[in-house]
């Protein structure tokens, strides 16, 4: 459950006192529930992504049109300057493709990312069951769609299975992610 490259000497000065964290995902997939209990969990600042968009982009995904490279270019680079900022901070972000990790990773090069994977019908199931959030339901399918899931090459990703309870989540990535 370790991150791949936890064991190695650069690994182990990457994973400081002070970590820079991203829970990514799709939708629904409880990235901003566990970043909220891993950051306290572990004594760190949270925010959540979705509240780093652009109105525009806002009232995009509440009119149920999914975002596109230029919508999330500028998102992510807040993102990055977030993590940046120094200390231990953790953040809720989709990451779906490598190339946005790599642009919050240009900013932040001692960010590790927790991704929460899962079955699409429990997305779904959780998405219609939420109250107030502006990202559809009827999005679901375009996140798919653009996730790229982390490859083995990406040593700074812990996969887990979101099926699992939140406690547990948190207890498997607090553990993987401790100096």
């Amino acid at each position: 459950m370790a991150l791949r490259n936890a064991v190695t000497h650069a690994g182990a000065q990457a994973l400081s006192a002070h970590p820079q964290v991203v829970v990514m995902g799709v939708s629904g997939c409880g990235k901003s529930t566990v970043a909220s209990a891993l950051a306290h969990e572990m004594g760190l600042a949270m925010v959540d992504g979705d509240d780093l968009h652009l109105p525009q982009s806002v009232a995009k995904m509440r009119a149920g049109q999914p975002l596109d490279d230029a919508d999330r270019w500028p998102w992510l680079d807040r993102i990055g300057q977030y993590l940046a900022q120094g200390g231990g901070r953790v953040v809720a972000c989709s990451a779906l493709k490598r190339s946005y990790r790599d642009r919050i990773r240009s900013m932040a090069p001692q960010v590790r990312f927790v991704f929460l994977d899962g079955d699409a019908t429990l997305i779904h199931q959780r998405m219609t069951q939420r109250v107030g959030h502006y990202m559809q339901p009827g999005l679901l399918a375009s996140q798919l769609d653009t996730l790229e899931k982390p490859g083995a090459d990406e040593t700074d990703v812990l996969t887990l299975d979101l099926s699992l309870p939140v406690p547990e989540l948190v207890r498997r990535a607090s553990q993987a992610l401790a100096p």
